[in-house]
């Protein structure tokens, strides 16, 4: 066979296909165009959300907006009653706040009942998820059934109970601990001292918050390669070095979100100090939240009111950020 023969017998070279087409250089390259998008389907779940996005606007935008505005003016009962536009007063509101002494006190107050509630959560929370893992499978079943009840129950109906067990006459607290030696509760009121009557407060803080935080992290924990744990054992580490240095680094995303949570849930804790001093909560038991309260509807300060609100999102923005981070961090990870 010559070499004309064996030139022609040779199958024929596909041309490349000219720039810009699909597989060549330029802009249309690397991919494809899908069928169906259109800019009509790129708006359609901006569409879809959208009635959900305005119910919240509803809901939480303009009332921050009328909360901001408010603060700048002198709301007084008048204005209230008449509909008239109330006086501009700037920053007086804010500049008569925070050189009041009782307001440091009342955010000083705020701060260390928050870090109490949410240390004691979180440590309980935690401590019952670990445990949970030992359980057998129904005692876990009848724990995670118990926690959904207690965390289901109306926080009337959990106050209540609470404001019962602390009864100076009738309570179960008191009852108990009159009956070990040496002790006598009989008549005795909790709530005369503040810091035993916030000690009460606490438990019903940390009674109701609990659950979601067990939960939340006993799902956390099941995530935790046994395998790891084993490796770890095996080089010698005992239950703390386990925990130090196995466990808590695959839970501590969960773990952070979840106090962040915490943290801004104790913040603004209202209703069960408002139900358990009776709807009139003395000055002694005042939080941000219930001293807000107080100067917009006793004392008919309304702007003054809605300042120290707008002061407490300020305080906690700074959380919020944090817990969006940690939450953006989670998304990257995963």
């Amino acid at each position: 066979m010559t070499a004309a023969d064996t030139k022609a017998a040779e199958p024929p070279v596909a041309d490349s296909p000219p720039t810009g087409e699909a597989g060549g250089s330029g802009k249309g390259k690397g991919r494809a165009r899908r069928p169906g998008g259109s800019r009509s389907g790129g708006l359609l779940p901006y569409l879809l959300i959208g009635p959900a996005i305005v119910a919240i606007a509803a809901v939480f935008a303009w009332p921050l907006v009328k909360t901001v505005i408010m603060s700048f003016q002198d709301m007084g009962r008048r204005e209230l009653w008449t509909g008239n536009t109330p006086p501009w007063v700037g920053f007086e509101n804010f500049s008569t706040i925070l050189a009041d002494s009782h307001f440091w006190s009342v955010t000083f107050k705020t701060v260390l009942f928050m870090v109490v509630c949410v240390t004691l959560t979180m440590g309980l929370g935690l401590l019952l998820a670990m445990m949970m893992q030992r359980m057998s499978t129904w005692v876990r079943l009848l724990l995670t059934g118990a926690l959904v009840a207690a965390w289901s129950m109306p926080l009337l109906v959990a106050t209540s109970i609470f404001r019962w067990l602390a009864d100076s006459d009738y309570g179960v607290i008191n009852s108990t601990l009159s009956k070990i030696p040496g002790l006598d509760f009989q008549g005795h009121n909790w709530f005369l001292d503040p810091w035993q009557g916030f000690g009460v407060i606490a438990a019903v803080v940390v009674w109701g918050a609990i659950p979601f935080v067990v939960v939340t992290l006993y799902a956390a924990l099941t995530q935790v390669p046994q395998e790891l744990e084993e490796a770890a054992q095996l080089d010698g580490a005992g239950r703390w070095g386990v925990f130090k240095h196995v466990i808590f680094p695959v839970i501590k995303p969960v773990f952070q979100m979840v106090a962040t949570l915490s943290v801004i849930w104790d913040f603004n804790v209202f209703g069960q100090v408002f139900l358990m001093r009776g709807n009139k909560p003395e000055p002694e038991y005042e939080l941000l939240g219930i001293y807000s309260f107080q100067k917009a509807f006793s004392s008919s300060s309304f702007s003054q009111g809605t300042a120290i609100a707008l002061i407490t999102v300020l305080l906690l923005s700074g959380v919020a950020v944090y817990y969006l981070r940690q939450l953006l961090k989670t998304g990257e990870v995963e």
